[in-house]
């Protein structure tokens, strides 16, 4: 009955598209709408995720998670450059990273089964994002005084993001040779490997189109309810642009799939961190007003406590439910910091 009703409400996708072109309702309404459309969007990424990954194992559908789920961020990242809200661009992408560690791999393990998981390729994974957030140093520190957004850091910026761009295509290219190919023969009633990733495409195609719905009518939500730009970036838009990883994890996990669940909130933090982060920076260098990465302190600490914490989590090689609250519980605080935080000046 639930896989019926989701396979229906695929139908709010783009009936929120043509609701916006055509209507033009309030934004208040629109946010609503299209935030209930990106709930059956982020289930069908994870059931044709689960899909491809009956072909290709865990480890590869992971990333092909990760990649297709991250890919509405650089979008939304682009829209917020053009409109030169460089705050907002910066906000997602480490609410981004800290989201997925704490909130996509922690409702993953409660919804979940304990079980053991692939400790080392987890291990590799928050080192990664350990290194993203020790390089973005390199151009914030500077940022912390002066004009954040003043050329010169927009030069200093570009080698650390080719730095970590690199080292997360260097890597990547080594997990992806040394994963084995399926010992087990795909089980019946699975999709042709053709038919999953075109699954993927389609359905990351309309969460990119409803996700900008989504966040061009942030604003009004936003002054309707009295928030503040850097909570919208850093917890609804993350949130939003991480809609399939979010969905996708916890579907899977709730099939007991505990390390192809783990290994997509993981890998995709460290892919915000080390190839969204370094990849809309260097997009940017074609627009008027080029992105710098300089992170505020409470972003490059909360990231770096996220990767701690997860770490610390499944370093027994176990996913256990209580773990994932423990994390849950986590991201609730930093969330209540992030309301306290104003604006920057």
């Amino acid at each position: 009955m639930a896989r019926r009703i989701l396979w229906t409400a695929l139908v709010l996708a783009p009936l929120t598209i043509i609701v916006d072109l055509v209507a033009h309702p309030s934004k208040v309404v629109l946010f609503a709408l299209s935030a209930v459309a990106l709930v059956p969007l982020a289930w069908l990424i994870g059931e044709a995720t689960e899909q491809t990954a009956e072909h290709t194992g865990a480890r590869i559908g992971a990333l092909l998670n990760a990649s297709f789920g991250n890919a509405p961020e650089v979008i939304i990242a682009l829209f917020a450059i053009a409109d030169a809200l460089p705050n907002v661009v910066r906000g997602s992408l480490a609410g981004s990273v800290i989201s997925n560690l704490l909130l996509v791999l922690g409702a993953a393990l409660v919804f979940g089964t304990d079980a053991r998981i692939d400790l080392k390729g987890l291990l590799v994974q928050v080192g990664l994002v350990l290194c993203a957030v020790a390089v973005l140093l390199i151009p914030s520190v500077p940022g912390w005084h002066g004009n954040p957004e003043r050329h010169s850091l927009v030069v200093l910026s570009v080698g650390p993001a080719a730095f970590l761009l690199v080292v997360y295509l260097v890597i990547t290219t080594l997990g992806v040779r040394a994963q084995a190919r399926p010992t087990e023969a795909p089980r019946q009633g699975t999709w042709p490997l053709r038919v999953a990733i075109s699954a993927l495409g389609a359905a990351t195609v309309a969460t990119a189109f409803v996700s900008e719905i989504l966040v061009h009518s942030l604003k009004e939500f936003a002054d309707a309810v009295g928030l503040t730009q850097f909570f919208i970036s850093i917890v609804i838009v993350a949130i939003v642009g991480n809609a399939a990883e979010h969905g996708g994890a916890v579907v899977i996990a709730r099939r007991g799939k505990m390390k192809l669940a783990t290994d997509i909130a993981v890998s995709s933090s460290a892919q915000v961190g080390l190839f969204v982060v370094p990849v809309v920076l260097l997009l940017s260098l074609a627009f008027t007003h080029p992105l710098t990465l300089s992170f505020r302190p409470i972003e490059l600490i909360t990231m770096g406590i996220a990767a701690v914490s997860s770490a610390a989590v499944f370093y027994n090689g176990w996913a256990r439910r209580w773990e994932g609250a423990l994390l849950v519980a986590i991201y609730g605080v930093m969330v209540i910091a992030f309301v306290l935080t104003p604006d920057r000046s």
